[in-house]
């Protein structure tokens, strides 16, 4: 009802058990973990900026998030190349009717733009022209701009590029949220026996203590988004104690100001990766474990690890749908996508990051 009113959906919903049955048949592509997620999106649709625009794979998604209902896509990049790759690709989009197109090149909120990134950035050796040459190139700049602006409720990003980059231009623009002090990435993995959360794997080489209980907390609460009661184990290649390194000790002190400063949470280590998915293994090893079950969130001691280990899952697991990264801790509704990205994970963020612009909001 919510995306016939908003306008979002391209038809009237007249058949509510047919349509019921698509979005099942849809959220069965994308693993049940999302089917309250797509739901919520569904129900409350808003204005998602995409700043690779004129890309195959971010068009294709657009495609399906206009028939599903889920958002109002902003498109950034040259009108008449999106045209012709609509065409190209066989998609039946059209500009103002399905999403509002931003030309880079002509905008009339180029002044705003430019002006607002200037103020930010003139004590950093950024001059007046090369604002301005900034702000018509750098469509991940220009995205975080408008959404600063209340142009849009959310960004999208990231499908080529440096993922350092892009969030240098979050960071910049946006900042992080209130209370946060730090960036961190988290990705969902779904294998054949279980639901994963890895964090974090695109932004903290070496996190401290401090860092690993922020990055704990801010995982955990994302994971609530999808329904999720988060378990947490703490990763390392010391297990409860086994071994003496810096990591393994940055571990023990994460956990134990984890455990100290929220005991309401399921959160236990320092243990090996087996440990961690194997209950009945990790009793045995310590018996007075607070955590009872495997767990669903693995927290990693350095940004390799995480990384490594979720590529080798991701790789291995076949049709693992994959959700991420997810980024944690900005200001605003914002995820920084890889290159690597699927058009079915350009949708599923899509899905997130509208349920994260409704909940913010």
């Amino acid at each position: 009802a919510a995306a016939m009113a908003s306008g979002v959906a391209t038809r009237p919903i007249t058949d509510w058990d047919a349509y019921r049955a698509q979005l099942n048949n849809f959220v069965w592509h994308s693993g049940l973990i999302m089917k309250p997620v797509f739901a919520a999106a569904k129900a409350a649709p808003k204005r998602i900026i995409f700043s690779e625009g004129e890309s195959e794979k971010v068009l294709r998604a657009v495609q399906t998030v206009v028939d599903e209902g889920m958002a109002r896509p902003i498109l950034i990049g040259r009108p008449e190349v999106v045209s012709n790759n609509i065409a190209r690709f066989g998609l039946r989009l059209e500009a103002e009717r399905d999403f509002e197109m931003v030309n880079p090149e002509s905008d009339p909120r180029f002044e705003e733009l430019w002006k607002s990134y200037h103020e930010l950035m003139e004590r950093k050796g950024v001059s007046v022209e090369y604002a301005k040459k900034e702000v018509r190139r750098r469509t991940t700049l220009i995205g975080s701009l408008l959404l600063k602006f209340g142009y849009g409720d959310g960004l999208i990003c990231g499908t080529y590029g440096m993922h350092r980059l892009h969030l240098d231009f979050v960071e910049t623009v946006l900042g992080r949220r209130e209370g946060v002090k730090n960036y961190y990435t988290v990705n969902l993995l779904t294998l054949p026996e279980r639901t994963l959360f890895l964090a974090d794997t695109y932004v903290n080489y070496d996190p401290t203590p401090e860092q690993v209980v922020e990055m704990t907390l801010l995982a955990a609460e994302e994971m609530q988004r999808f329904g999720v009661e988060p378990r947490i184990a703490l990763l390392s290649h010391s297990s409860f104690g086994s071994a003496d390194s810096p990591t393994a000790e940055k571990m023990r002190i994460a956990r134990r100001m984890l455990h100290e400063q929220h005991p309401e949470l399921q959160v236990e280590g320092e243990m090996h990766g087996d440990s961690a998915l194997d209950a009945e293994h990790r009793l045995q090893i310590f018996p007075n474990a607070r955590m009872r079950e495997d767990a669903n969130l693995l927290i990693f001691p350095t940004l390799d690890a995480a990384n490594i280990a979720f590529n080798l899952l991701k790789s291995s697991s076949g049709e693992g749908v994959t959700v991420g990264p997810i980024l944690l801790g900005a200001a605003k509704p914002v995820h920084i996508l890889t290159p690597s990205a699927t058009v079915r994970r350009i949708i599923n963020m899509t899905a997130l990051t509208v349920v994260e612009a409704g909940q913010d909001a």
